[in-house]
């Protein structure tokens, strides 16, 4: 069925206001793995190291947004399907209205060297056994619900 232009000039003015009112996000996590290695990244404005990722903008789907967020961010191409591991409730002390959708890539490739700027001061492999100091939480959480069938939270965790 399809909407005629004033359906969707309605639909459009209701979701807009919908989403101003509950203020809610979505973003994007993304473990690519390697083996037992996945790829991490720290951040120049918060602290620690965690898997790239970010929002969702206008138009683009939540693998679109991921596969995007993956490249920008560290250099890799994901090459492969982008499994949908979980969603979860991003609660923090800035917001209580943000969610993520967390994906694992098991196929990439280097497109290009990531050197650091204003917004990624770091990004590396690491063995999920030999983590870096400083990861984060939710980091670490979802490595162990991943790898070791640890139980799946539904709060992402800073």
């Amino acid at each position: 069925m399809q909407m005629n232009r004033t359906q969707q000039t309605i639909s459009r003015i209701f979701l807009t206001v919908k989403g101003f009112w509950h203020r809610m996000t979505i973003g994007t996590r993304i473990m690519v793995v390697d083996g037992d290695k996945v790829l991490l990244i720290r951040h120049t404005y918060v602290p620690g190291w965690q898997f790239p990722g970010g929002g969702v903008d206008p138009g683009e789907t939540l693998p679109q947004a991921a596969a995007r967020e993956v490249l920008e961010e560290t250099g890799y191409r994901i090459t492969g399907p982008l499994q949908l591991f979980g969603m979860y409730h991003n609660s923090s002390p800035v917001t209580n209205r943000d969610h993520v959708a967390f994906y694992v890539a098991t196929a990439s490739e280097k497109v290009f060297e990531r050197k650091p700027d204003r917004e990624i001061s770091e990004v590396g492999w690491f063995h999920r056994s030999a983590l870096p100091q400083k990861v984060t939480p939710a980091t670490s959480q979802r490595i162990d619900e991943y790898f070791d069938g640890a139980p799946k939270r539904d709060i992402w965790g800073y």
